[in-house]
């Protein structure tokens, strides 16, 4: 007879209980390389408390992009699926007959779709025109100051020192600011030199970063050695520098980096948007974390103090629930870290990475998820190497959240093998089986997990089976993992 499983307490005794010809699976793959060198964490339980596998459930693994379960979660559950960021538009100094002797302010909410080009998001030039209409109609017609964007909503770093130094200078490595644009990238186009060992051809592209230096030491590689470029920079200075090599084979290509200055780069390209359309400015800047006015990135020295603000109105994102769609579609990490600090700022008062963790064990807590074991967090997108998540962890969060409200929202964002990024997955099972697994992948070197729910034939939510599967240190091939993996969610899926 199956054991019941109460997903809440610890789960010790439930080993015997799982079905055997999985069991069986997993008993044999830990046992033959390069499994036997990896470390693989399984647990897949039926809502109603049947067991299906159970293989190391407590060890904590690194999730990876499985984080972005939790982070959407959790933002759902306690911001709303309504909840939407807002970027408010204001003036300081005095207006008279038409001219503003003083600076127009972004005011930064943490929205990460400004100028994102995303399907879900307003286009700039139609949020820029919004912009200009507040200003208008406040009786503005020229400006005699500048154009200056504020993130300081978001206080706090911006990126953890526990990223990869060589993934912050991706897109995909770029954190979340107060005042984002253009998801805080900046686009290089790509072509390789004519043979290996010569210089790459680079080419800055949008947005336009007149205060950048760029150094290019990209070298053409051998054919078949695909695209190594990685752009070193950070926000101390307006430097960077790509590195690394470009095979000789590639077509060329746009290459995606981070832009550490975005609300430096949403007053400049608000500053050429009102210039272009009538409306005379000065200049533009930034006002940084401390409250100061900057004109110039390199130095600090004449900068001054950030007034106080007459808002004229904002703009703002589209609802929460379609940015975590988007969140674990794509699994954006700039859009899951704007999740995560918007709950800091929200339920703590700062968005500071501390704040941040208090904000969401707290939330743990309230879906009665105990978050004193199987878990520890440092960020909200799983970038950091840091993060640590049990396969029990990730069962007993799921199933506390199917009892909310927000639950369906949730479940929408979640993909299908056969699907989208998922188009190679599981390509040896029915469509039938296909349409009934919804889970979050989630991949780093060493790393691949998947983590969601399986909907049954038959029957009702009871049967419902959610499972983890977290495979660390691994470094066979990704096709074996990948096959493994997909072979143990077909055999839970026969459960079903």
């Amino acid at each position: 007879m199956k054991r019941k499983l109460l997903l809440a307490a610890l789960l010790l005794p439930v080993l015997a209980s799982a079905q055997p010809r999985l069991q069986s699976y997993l008993d044999s793959l830990v046992r033959t390389e390069p499994f036997r060198s990896a470390q693989l964490g399984v647990l897949a339980v039926r809502v109603n408390g049947d067991t299906l596998a159970c293989l190391h459930p407590f060890q904590k693994m690194e999730p990876a992009s499985n984080t972005k379960l939790i982070t959407t979660g959790v933002a759902l559950q306690e911001l709303g699926a309504d909840y939407r960021f807002r970027t408010g538009i204001g003036y300081s100094g005095t207006l008279s007959d038409g001219v503003l002797h003083g600076d127009v302010y972004i005011i930064g909410g943490g929205d990460p779709t400004l100028a994102s080009r995303d399907s879900i998001a307003s286009s700039i030039e139609s949020v820029f025109a919004q912009w200009k209409r507040l200003l208008t109609q406040a009786g503005i017609r020229r400006i005699e100051g500048d154009i200056l964007g504020d993130g300081r909503w978001l206080d706090g770093e911006k990126e953890l020192a526990s990223w990869l130094y060589e993934d912050i200078g991706t897109y995909y490595g770029t954190g979340a600011d107060g005042l984002n644009f253009y998801r805080n990238k900046k686009d290089f186009k790509v072509s390789a030199g004519a043979a290996v060992g010569d210089p790459v051809h680079i080419q800055p592209a949008y947005p336009d970063t007149p205060w950048m230096t760029y150094r290019y030491q990209g070298t053409t590689g051998k054919a078949g050695t695909g695209d190594l470029l990685y752009l070193f920079t950070n926000d101390l200075a307006p430097v960077g520098e790509i590195r690394g090599t470009f095979a000789v084979d590639r077509k060329p290509k746009t290459v995606e980096c981070s832009n550490k200055y975005p609300a430096w780069t949403c007053a400049h390209e608000f500053y050429q948007y009102l210039k272009n359309s009538g409306m005379p400015v000065s200049g533009y800047g930034d006002v940084d974390a401390g409250g100061r006015i900057r004109k110039d990135l390199y130095s600090a020295n004449g900068a001054r103090n950030a007034e106080a603000v007459t808002v004229l109105g904002s703009t703002q994102s589209p609802a929460l629930r379609r940015i975590a769609y988007i969140v674990n579609q794509r699994s954006d990490n700039l859009y899951a870290e704007a999740l995560l600090r918007a709950l800091g700022r929200e339920k703590r008062g700062s968005a500071c990475y501390d704040s941040c963790r208090v904000a969401e064990k707290a939330a743990f807590r309230k879906l009665g998820v105990n978050p004193d074991y199987g878990v520890d967090l440092h960020d909200g997108s799983g970038l950091s190497r840091k993060n640590t998540v049990s396969p029990d962890f990730f069962c007993r969060f799921l199933r506390a959240l199917m009892e909310k409200p927000v639950f369906e929202d949730f479940a929408n964002t979640l993909t299908q093998p056969g699907k989208g990024s998922q188009a190679g997955r599981m390509r040896g099972e029915s469509q039938e089986v296909r349409d009934r697994v919804f889970y979050k992948s989630g991949s780093m070197e060493g790393v691949r997990c998947y983590t969601g729910f399986i909907t049954p034939r038959d029957g009702g939510k009871e049967d419902t089976i959610i499972f983890s599967i977290m495979l660390n240190s691994y470094s066979g091939p990704n096709w074996i993992a990948m096959s493994r993996i997909d072979k143990i969610i077909a055999l839970l899926a026969a459960e079903n």
